[in-house]
């Protein structure tokens, strides 16, 4: 009797520690991807950032990491080629070359 509760005590602790090692697993995973997620989001708005920046002068940007169309007189839609997608709608004032941002999202396919 004493034998038996012990061996289901034993069975209870490890499957208790298998447990924790999938949750774990699952936090690293987790952690990980959030991390990753957060880098590409950075790199998808600094492109956008400088493709906004060069929006006069669109000759001066070294790489072409952007989509950019005309929405209307001096409004412009500016979409990042990588991915998330952030889409931004700028003003654009041709006297002093001041870009204002209107809206910005993040597009999703």
């Amino acid at each position: 009797m004493i034998l038996a509760w012990v061996i289901s005590l034993l069975l209870l602790c490890s499957s208790l520690v298998i447990s924790l090692e999938k949750l774990t697993a699952l936090r690293i995973i987790s952690l990980k991807t959030m991390e990753s997620s957060k880098l590409d989001f950075m790199n998808s708005e600094k492109a956008v950032l400088e493709c906004e920046q060069h929006l006069s002068n669109l000759s001066l940007l070294q790489e072409n990491n952007c989509f950019i169309q005309p929405l209307a007189k001096n409004i412009w839609s500016i979409s990042s080629k990588s991915k998330p997608v952030i889409q931004v709608h700028v003003f654009l004032d041709e006297k002093t070359g001041l870009v204002t941002r209107l809206n910005w999202r993040q597009a999703f396919e």
